[in-house]
């Protein structure tokens, strides 16, 4: 089997505060994601989260990236919301139609519900959940993240693996302990949202998975988004432990 790829890069791209530190002086605009593409291979969209993609917007983005390049598209707040407690059928497919011109440079859409939306089960919530898995296409690879612990069960888990879809572990700056990371669908996706991370921390993420790459899958692995540049570096600090296993 061959080894899985490591996808690693940060949340969103478009930071020209990153210059120098990342971005050279004078690198602004339509420049920036050839540079980023130029040094990680892959990116979190920021703004899908906020407002779907235009077929241009889509079409500029794969046209600024090499062909092994790969995109996770935050699926837009409000549509998400309803296709998991309303309309699941005309809200996946509003969020996805436009999709299909990403092509193989799709790697997954990442699906949050956030902390405010808990689980209740006596409210209908795993049917809700079971629902909406049911209408994604199956060709769409789903990543899903909930922020609140009550959907951390094995009902939520069980339904995922069913379906196929992954779940995104979360190492946030007020946690104790890394996450666990289950694999429930064919990627591993981690979010590594603390401020900072030092060398043993990253070469310990590094340790983590590699046995799902060692296994053939793919781990996708995103850094929070500062306002220096920090994050990027991270990255290519995890890109380097990895390949040094």
């Amino acid at each position: 089997m061959a080894r899985g790829r490591l996808l690693v890069g940060t949340s969103g791209f478009a930071y020209p505060a990153w210059a120098p530190r990342f971005y050279p002086s004078g690198v602004k605009g339509d420049a920036l994601l050839p540079f980023y593409a130029s040094r990680l291979p892959a990116v979190e969209l920021n703004n899908t989260f906020y407002a779907r993609p235009t077929a241009a917007k889509v079409a500029g983005w794969v046209a600024a990236t090499p062909p092994d390049f790969r995109f996770v598209v935050k699926a837009q707040r409000g549509a998400a919301i309803r296709a998991l407690t309303a309309t699941p059928e005309e809200s996946v497919r509003w969020l996805t139609e436009g999709l299909g011109g990403f092509g193989e440079r799709l790697g997954a859409v990442l699906f949050r519900v956030p902390h405010n939306v808990h689980r209740k089960p006596e409210a209908g919530s795993d049917a809700a959940l079971r629902r909406l898995l049911a209408s994604w296409p199956a060709a769409i690879p789903l990543v899903t993240e909930f922020q609140h612990v009550s959907w951390h069960v094995d009902e939520t888990f069980t339904a995922l693996r069913e379906a196929r879809a992954s779940l995104c572990a979360t190492d946030l700056p007020e946690d104790e302990e890394a996450p666990t990371i289950r694999l429930t669908g064919p990627l591993v996706y981690l979010r590594l949202r603390r401020h900072d991370y030092g060398p043993e921390e990253v070469r310990a993420w590094a340790n983590r998975i590699r046995p799902f790459l060692d296994a053939g899958h793919d781990v996708y692995v995103f850094f929070r988004h500062d306002e220096t540049g920090r994050g990027p570096e991270l990255a290519a600090e995890l890109i380097a432990a990895g390949d040094a296993g």
